[in-house]
Protein backbone atom coordinates (compact mmCIF):
# COMPACT_ATOMS: atom_id res chain seq x y z
CA UNK A 1 0.00 0.00 0.00
CA UNK A 2 3.15 2.49 1.05
CA UNK A 3 4.60 2.17 -2.85
CA UNK A 4 1.35 2.34 -4.41
CA UNK A 5 1.09 5.75 -2.49
CA UNK A 6 4.38 7.24 -3.16
CA UNK A 7 4.07 5.75 -6.90
CA UNK A 8 0.59 7.60 -7.37
CA UNK A 9 1.87 10.95 -5.21
CA UNK A 10 4.79 11.15 -6.13
CA UNK A 11 6.52 9.28 -8.70
CA UNK A 12 3.43 9.33 -11.12
CA UNK A 13 3.33 13.34 -11.15
CA UNK A 14 7.05 13.30 -11.50
CA UNK A 15 7.24 11.05 -14.23
CA UNK A 16 4.66 13.33 -15.94
CA UNK A 17 6.78 16.25 -15.74
CA UNK A 18 9.99 14.95 -17.00
CA UNK A 19 8.15 13.09 -20.16
CA UNK A 20 6.27 16.82 -20.98
CA UNK A 21 9.82 17.83 -20.09
CA UNK A 22 11.34 16.19 -22.93
CA UNK A 23 8.31 16.96 -25.07
CA UNK A 24 7.96 20.67 -25.05
CA UNK A 25 12.04 20.77 -24.97
CA UNK A 26 13.98 23.88 -23.40
CA UNK A 27 12.01 27.02 -23.11
CA UNK A 28 13.50 31.22 -22.66
CA UNK A 29 11.45 31.14 -19.80
CA UNK A 30 13.56 28.23 -17.98
CA UNK A 31 16.67 30.02 -19.05
CA UNK A 32 15.24 33.21 -16.82
CA UNK A 33 14.40 31.03 -14.13
CA UNK A 34 17.30 28.88 -13.72
CA UNK A 35 20.76 29.85 -15.54
CA UNK A 36 21.88 32.27 -12.61
CA UNK A 37 20.44 30.65 -9.89
CA UNK A 38 22.87 29.76 -7.19
CA UNK A 39 22.82 25.75 -6.28
CA UNK A 40 22.10 24.28 -9.67
CA UNK A 41 26.19 23.77 -10.21
CA UNK A 42 25.52 20.63 -11.04
CA UNK A 43 24.45 21.92 -14.99
CA UNK A 44 27.14 23.67 -15.49
CA UNK A 45 28.59 27.35 -14.91
CA UNK A 46 26.14 30.17 -14.36
CA UNK A 47 24.88 31.15 -18.08
CA UNK A 48 25.69 28.62 -19.54
CA UNK A 49 23.84 25.65 -17.78
CA UNK A 50 22.32 22.37 -20.35
CA UNK A 51 19.13 22.52 -19.41
CA UNK A 52 16.82 19.87 -17.43
CA UNK A 53 14.04 19.36 -15.37
CA UNK A 54 14.53 20.90 -12.20
CA UNK A 55 11.94 20.42 -9.20
CA UNK A 56 13.26 23.48 -6.38
CA UNK A 57 12.96 22.16 -3.04
CA UNK A 58 10.48 23.60 -0.78
CA UNK A 59 8.52 23.36 2.50
CA UNK A 60 6.67 20.59 3.66
CA UNK A 61 5.20 22.18 6.52
CA UNK A 62 2.29 22.69 4.75
CA UNK A 63 1.88 18.87 3.45
CA UNK A 64 2.15 17.62 6.63
CA UNK A 65 -0.49 19.91 8.45
CA UNK A 66 -3.06 19.02 5.42
CA UNK A 67 -1.88 15.06 6.06
CA UNK A 68 -2.32 15.11 9.45
CA UNK A 69 -5.39 17.17 9.97
CA UNK A 70 -6.92 14.60 7.05
CA UNK A 71 -5.66 11.14 8.92
CA UNK A 72 -7.30 12.93 12.03
CA UNK A 73 -10.40 13.00 10.61
CA UNK A 74 -10.31 9.80 9.03
CA UNK A 75 -9.83 7.98 12.60
CA UNK A 76 -12.75 9.93 13.99
CA UNK A 77 -14.66 9.04 11.36
CA UNK A 78 -14.31 5.38 11.45
CA UNK A 79 -14.43 5.64 15.59
CA UNK A 80 -17.83 7.83 14.97
CA UNK A 81 -19.09 4.56 13.03
CA UNK A 82 -18.04 2.36 15.25
CA UNK A 83 -19.71 4.07 18.52
CA UNK A 84 -22.99 4.71 16.13
CA UNK A 85 -22.99 1.80 13.85
CA UNK A 86 -20.92 -1.23 15.48
CA UNK A 87 -18.29 -1.02 12.83
CA UNK A 88 -16.21 0.60 10.04
CA UNK A 89 -17.33 -0.86 6.64
CA UNK A 90 -21.05 -1.52 5.91
CA UNK A 91 -24.14 -0.91 7.31
CA UNK A 92 -27.29 0.82 5.83
CA UNK A 93 -26.97 2.32 2.52
CA UNK A 94 -27.22 5.88 2.84
CA UNK A 95 -24.75 6.11 6.09
CA UNK A 96 -22.42 3.70 4.11
CA UNK A 97 -22.27 6.32 1.13
CA UNK A 98 -22.06 9.13 3.28
CA UNK A 99 -19.41 7.91 4.60
CA UNK A 100 -17.65 6.42 1.87
CA UNK A 101 -17.86 9.95 0.05
CA UNK A 102 -16.40 11.59 3.16
CA UNK A 103 -13.31 9.67 2.69
CA UNK A 104 -12.71 9.67 -0.82
CA UNK A 105 -12.79 13.71 -0.36
CA UNK A 106 -10.64 13.38 2.05
CA UNK A 107 -8.27 11.22 -0.25
CA UNK A 108 -9.05 13.51 -2.85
Amino acid sequence: SNSVNVFLGLGLPWMIAAITWQVIGPSAEWNARYQQLDGLDWLGPKGFRTQAFVVEAGSLGFSVAIFSTFAVLCILLLAVRRMLFGGELGGDGVPKWISGGILCCLWL
